[in-house]
């Protein structure tokens, strides 16, 4: 896809070179609205304005949702106000807002003033609600219907409404403002008259969100419950708004890349690696990287504490960075899947004793194995084979045995951070691999060190 893209794009310069709007025109209507916003992240931002002139006025605005802030801002700039006006006109309310949130301030103020009255009224309206809520990803265009209107009725709505609504596919039956049922367009289409009543082919077990619920939460719910929609609800149980599939993938994008920035050990951007500068990345990395560096002290005070017995066993230096490491990778296991089940909502606080149950079993067998297969490795390599000065199947013993019960520690530390974490209110993804391999790392020197001075008499 990425080599289809820059052909087109060359094509496209070649025929803006040669002056061929036409034909570039006539490329451009046959292609989906996602891979002409990829062409245009190409152009040259002089350029885009032109070819954005040449697309049919539907296209144009299906092809501005789809395109990068960056290259919106530039369009913007580039084209008139009753261009804007016919583009906003043409938008969903959920997608002008999400482009109003990313615009600076003279651009929203642009914006806003070549919207409608009632699109700017909505706009503003779901501005307010708390960023990451269900009130901050819905749209207020969905198809309304009465429970006493007949089926034929419904549907001649759909029929006139439906063009300008997110999706048509279920429909809400709300009475006095408050949602009561839900009825999809097939039922409709498949009554047996057109004469029924909505409320007689209405579904009435309703699954709802609140204004704020968390974004993540309400698509958790769709994805659990097969949705292509979900009604947004206000305090007093009015209806106010859906949460569509599309936005739902785009919460759970966002949630999912989020989460492996900060077990990554950096602080989320909300811009793609290549339009991340290195200042940028600099700046989302340094404060990790520095926080890790001085929590790593920790780990060399333990080391400098135990430095006369290491001088009386120097070979026993050697295995340290193989101790730390297999901890918090054990670590980082336990981590990485109990953050995974906890964010598709497998998991609660109250679930604590089992996991660690689980977790505890589990680290026995890793253990067991993996003590096995280090004795065998000192025994047979660093001392039969290389001859090391002062390995010997004490100092065999006293690593596997350490590098057992780091396991075990590892594995119970990487389990029960991210839970607690949770039911304190904080992103579990914080307790990850970096913080946790911190803790790790000095519970392995700390077990390392007790080992080898009750075996080895250090």
């Amino acid at each position: 896809m990425a080599d289809h893209s820059v052909t087109v794009e060359n094509t496209l310069q070649t025929l803006l070179t040669e002056k061929k709007y036409s034909t570039i025109r006539d490329i451009l209507v046959t292609m989906n609205p996602a891979d002409i916003a990829a062409v245009f992240a190409g152009v040259e931002p002089d350029k885009l304005p032109l070819l954005f002139r040449l697309l049919p006025k539907e296209l144009a605005a299906e092809s501005f949702v789809e395109m990068e802030s960056e290259e919106q801002e530039t369009l913007i700039k580039g084209i008139s106000d009753s261009e804007l006006r016919q583009v906003m006109d043409e938008l969903y309310v959920d997608d002008a807002v999400d482009i109003v949130e990313e615009m600076p301030a003279n651009v929203v103020q642009r914006i806003l003033a070549q919207s409608a009255p009632e699109m700017r009224k909505e706009i503003n309206e779901i501005l307010q609600y708390p960023e990451n809520s269900a009130g901050s990803v819905m749209t207020t265009e969905y198809v309304k219907l009465s429970p006493d209107m007949t089926v034929g009725d419904a549907i001649l709505r759909i029929r006139r409404t439906g063009v300008d609504k997110e999706t048509i596919y279920t429909c809400y039956v709300l009475e006095n403002r408050k949602l009561i049922g839900t009825v999809s367009v097939k039922s409709l289409l498949l009554a047996p008259s057109d004469l029924q009543t909505i409320d007689s082919v209405m579904e009435s077990n309703l699954i709802t969100v609140t204004t704020h619920t968390d974004q993540e939460e309400v698509a958790r719910m769709m994805s659990k419950y097969n949705l292509l929609a979900i009604p947004v609800v206000d305090g007093d149980d009015r209806m106010v708004g859906i949460v569509t599939f599309d936005d739902a993938f785009d919460v759970m994008e966002d949630e999912t890349t989020e989460d492996m920035e900060i077990m990554a050990g950096m602080t989320p951007s909300d811009k793609t690696y290549l339009r991340s500068s290195p200042f940028d990345l600099f700046r989302h990395r340094i404060p990790w990287l520095a926080l890790l560096m001085v929590s790593a002290t920790f780990t060399g005070l333990i080391i400098s504490s135990f430095e006369e017995k290491l001088a009386a066993m120097v070979c026993l230096t050697a295995f340290i960075p193989m101790l730390m490491d297999t901890g918090g990778n054990s670590g980082s296991q336990s981590s990485v899947t109990v953050i995974r089940a906890i964010s598709l909502g497998e998991l609660e606080f109250r679930d604590l004793g089992k996991v660690i149950w689980k977790e505890v079993r589990t680290a026995v067998m890793c253990g067991l194995v993996l003590s096995v297969l280090c004795v065998a490795k000192i025994l047979l390599v660093d001392h039969l084979m290389l001859h090391t000065e002062g390995v010997n199947f004490t100092v065999a013993l006293t690593v596997g045995l350490t590098l057992a019960v780091t396991v075990l520690c590892a594995k119970i530390v990487g389990c029960t951070l991210p839970m607690l974490a949770k039911k304190l209110g904080f992103d579990p993804a914080v307790m990850a691999s970096p913080f946790i391999t911190t803790i790790v790392d000095a519970l392995s020197l700390l077990v390392y060190f007790g080992i080898a001075t009750a075996l080895l008499k250090l």
